[in-house]
């Protein structure tokens, strides 16, 4: 089903006049409509036309509905699937919602508005679900591409994939490549504001990953709360470009409502992932504040989730440096202010203060750099940044080590790229 073409309904009834009232209802909001006065019919329609969604009446002779919807299931899992029953069929309606898997049921008589709604909503839910599985190829595209890119950055993969390693030991290497390209996308969609972005949510990654063992959270916790953090932007890849380049305090009201549905659509895209199912809903729940002004569900203290309250800090941190927040780019001193002043107001103040403790220690053991042209490097020295490629994926991880063969890579990609590259060396070994 794509936007192009049009839905096709399937609705399955013994009665002509239920049917005839349906296919009038729908026919209006330009679905296709096919209709069955049988299970067996239905299974027969099924077998030879491509159906996004069946409606079914649960009681039929011969095949009931919850039989039906069973051998829908069955033999078609894709197909969203709708039981229509009366108020006295309710141990039929556990057997369709228990082995038939049905998306809904519906009471007769049924609500005409209320109907078409849950339609809309189930065919909504199926799109997010085959728009996930378009993402997931696109995700195994662009890291085939990747590898081949880092063809030329032998060393630099091996060091990656061991840091990848080590944060991320209980998962395969598979599923945290797909991870990852998957928060590269995220970065890579962001408009004009993509280089800006770039390391933004390995940078919350890393943060939320530090405060959740500061504050002696699971491993497991720890785990998704840094998996949250690389991907809590995921539900923006479906926002217009022109909301992308804003900061949030300058869009019109329509515009924020937009950019608002993110986190809920960020759940949705990887709740089918049953590994970061927890992440998922980590990710709903990160714009929600302390004080219960936050959104989607305005969950306010200890109801919303720990990393969701740990996500908060540590992304608007970075994002008040960025400038995607407030109108103008904070310093980081500034953007610690701004967390100690929303202390147990919009933020947890157990998060914030686990967090400036981090910030303040890592300020006073803060490495002087050097800025310097790959021409001008020479090995041994050791970067105190990460590198990042003008389109935003890393190409070299802080604290590496340059060979000689690193820098003539890196001269060579200026030289292919033709735009400059800065990197910034531990100013001991400039």
């Amino acid at each position: 089903m794509s936007e192009a073409t049009p839905a096709t309904l399937l609705f399955v009834d013994d009665e002509p006049s239920i049917l005839s009232s349906l296919r009038r209802l729908f026919r209006p909001h330009g679905y296709r409509i096919l209709v069955a006065e049988s299970g067996q019919a239905g299974i027969d329609t099924l077998a030879t036309e491509s159906v996004d969604l069946v409606i079914s009446d649960m009681r039929m002779p011969e095949m009931d509905g919850a039989h039906f919807l069973k051998e829908v299931r069955t033999r078609w899992p894709g197909i969203v699937r709708i039981l229509l029953t009366g108020y006295a069929d309710i141990s039929s309606t556990i057997a369709a919602i228990n082995e038939g898997e049905i998306y809904r049921y519906i009471s007769k008589p049924w609500d005409d508005a209320e109907i078409v709604l849950i339609v809309r909503e189930a065919l909504e839910r199926q799109r997010l679900l085959n728009e996930n599985q378009r993402l997931t190829e696109l995700t195994q595209a662009q890291n085939d591409a990747l590898k081949t890119l880092n063809a030329s950055l032998e060393t630099k993969v091996a060091e990656r994939t061991e840091e990848v390693r080590e944060a991320l030991s209980e998962l395969k290497k598979t599923f945290l490549a797909t991870v990852q390209v998957c928060a590269g996308l995220v970065e890579l969609r962001a408009g004009q504001a993509g280089r800006q972005l770039a390391g933004h949510g390995r940078r919350v990654a890393e943060h939320a990953r530090i405060v959740a063992k500061r504050m002696a959270l699971a491993d497991s916790d720890v785990q998704n709360i840094m998996l949250a953090g690389l991907l809590h932007d995921i539900g923006k890849i479906g926002l217009p470009d022109d909301l992308l380049d804003k900061p949030f305090n300058l869009l019109t009201p329509e515009h924020r409502a937009l950019v608002m549905k993110h986190a809920g659509l960020g759940q949705s895209i990887l709740m089918p992932i049953e590994k970061l199912r927890d992440c998922a809903q980590i990710i709903r729940h990160h714009h929600e504040q302390y004080d219960g002004n936050g959104y989607p569900d305005r969950l306010a203290g200890m109801a919303i989730p720990i990393g969701a309250r740990i996500l908060a800090v540590v992304n608007d941190y970075d994002a008040l440096q960025l400038g995607t927040l407030a109108q103008r780019p904070l310093k980081a001193e500034d953007a610690l202010a701004f967390l100690i002043d929303n202390r147990s107001k919009r933020y947890d103040p157990l998060v914030v203060d686990a967090f400036a403790a981090y910030i303040t220690e890592q300020n006073r053991g803060a490495i002087r750099e050097v800025p310097m042209r790959p021409m001008h490097l020479k090995p041994g020295m050791t970067l105190s940044r990460e590198l990042n490629h003008h389109d935003g994926f890393l190409l070299l991880a802080a604290g590496c080590s340059l060979t000689a063969d690193i820098i003539q890579q890196l001269i060579k990609l200026e030289t292919t790229d033709q735009r400059p590259y800065t990197l910034y060396i531990r100013q001991e070994e400039a």
